[in-house]
């Protein structure tokens, strides 16, 4: 009996954990403002959620597989930023940043990033997850906010310029 009730015991907690899994995956894939993936350690795309479909525009069966390195700007790519990103990530722990990253339709958008090393329960490094929003609605703007600024300083300039005319 004692084999029975050991076996009874594994068989819940192994239930219990699929529960946990379960719901952390559906918490994570139905997120749809922020893009949330995994990669291995070479930075391939192993997971892909809702919110990466919305604001990159691959699905998952199109992406799964692909390095990370196609939602990069060609010449950082060439600089070796992706890998640096990675590194970073690393040897940190974590890596952040904002800037400009690549659509599926090759538009782009401006992104914050954040990549965090995974380990499993053993301490190993076994790949990332990186989570993306995308921040360009905000980043226009911060550009109006400082153009508007930019032109009311030239108004008020040759508003003072014509008093001193006028006086």
């Amino acid at each position: 009996s004692k084999v029975t009730r050991d076996l009874s015991e594994k068989r819940e907690n192994e239930e219990k954990l699929r529960q946990s899994e379960e719901r952390y995956r559906s918490l994570v894939s139905q997120v749809s403002d922020y893009g949330i993936f995994l990669m291995d350690e070479n930075g391939h795309i192993s997971s892909w959620n809702e919110g990466a479909r919305k604001i990159k525009g691959y699905s998952a069966g199109e992406i799964i597989g692909k390095h990370f390195s196609v939602f990069y700007p060609e010449e950082e790519i060439l600089a070796g930023k992706p890998a640096h990103e990675l590194r970073v990530a690393r040897e940190k722990g974590k890596y952040e940043e904002e800037g400009w990253r690549l659509k599926k339709d090759g538009s782009r958008f401006w992104a914050n990033v954040v990549i965090t090393s995974v380990y499993n329960s053993a301490g190993v490094h076994i790949g990332y997850s990186k989570v993306t929003r995308d921040l360009t609605e905000r980043k226009e703007a911060e550009k109006a906010l400082r153009d508007s600024s930019e032109k009311y300083r030239e108004i008020a300039a040759q508003l003072q310029a014509t008093n001193r005319e006028l006086s």
